[in-house]
C-alpha cells in the first residue's frame, strides 16, 4: 500500500513540475494559489479545484476564472458535468429539484420557462436514468437523453 501511495505522490509531483502543467486550469483553487510558484501551491490547486466541485461549476458558469468559449462541445460539457455530479444528480433527481439539476439544466442550455417540466421528468424516469448501483455517467447522459427526446416540449434540448 504504501509503495502505491508513494508511486501516485511520485506521478503527481512529475506531473504539476512538468512542461505540460504551467497551468492548473480555473477554478477556486486556481484563484486562491494564483501567483504562487513551486510543487505545492500547484498541487494544492488542483486538489481543490478537482474535489470540491466549484471547477465544473466555474466551467458551467464562466465564473472562478474559467471561459465559456464556445470550445468545448456541448456533449462534452454535459459528460464532464455529469460525470462530477453523479451523487448529487441523483439526490436532486430523486426529489424533483436542487443546485445540480439546475447547473444540468444550464449545461443543456434549457430555458428558464422549461425548467420546472424538465425537473419533473427527470424526476419521473429517475429509474430509468439510474437504472443500477453502478451506473455510469454516460448511461445516466443516455438516460437524460432519451427521456428528452422522449418529451415533445423537451425534445429540443436532447444532447
Amino acid at each position: 500500500m504504501k509503495k502505491k501511495l508513494f508511486a501516485a505522490a511520485l506521478l503527481g509531483t512529475v506531473y504539476a513540475t512538468s512542461a505540460h502543467a504551467d497551468s492548473t486550469g480555473c477554478g477556486l483553487g486556481t484563484m486562491v494559489w494564483d501567483g504562487q510558484q513551486g510543487i505545492a501551491p500547484q498541487v494544492l490547486a488542483v486538489t481543490t479545484n478537482g474535489t470540491s466541485g466549484n471547477q465544473t461549476f466555474g466551467i458551467t458558469s464562466g465564473t472562478l476564472g474559467c471561459e465559456q468559449d464556445g470550445v468545448i462541445e456541448s456533449s462534452e460539457r454535459l459528460g464532464m458535468y455529469t460525470g462530477s455530479n453523479m451523487d448529487a444528480l441523483a439526490r436532486d433527481m430523486s426529489v424533483g429539484d436542487g443546485e445540480s439539476l439546475h447547473g444540468l439544466a444550464e449545461v443543456m442550455g434549457v430555458d428558464a420557462e422549461d425548467r420546472d417540466h424538465f425537473f419533473t421528468a427527470l424526476q419521473e424516469n429517475y429509474g430509468s436514468i439510474f437504472s443500477s448501483s453502478d451506473v455510469t455517467a454516460d448511461d445516466v447522459i443516455s438516460g437524460i437523453n432519451q427521456t428528452v427526446e422522449n418529451d415533445e416540449r423537451l425534445a429540443g434540448y436532447s444532447v
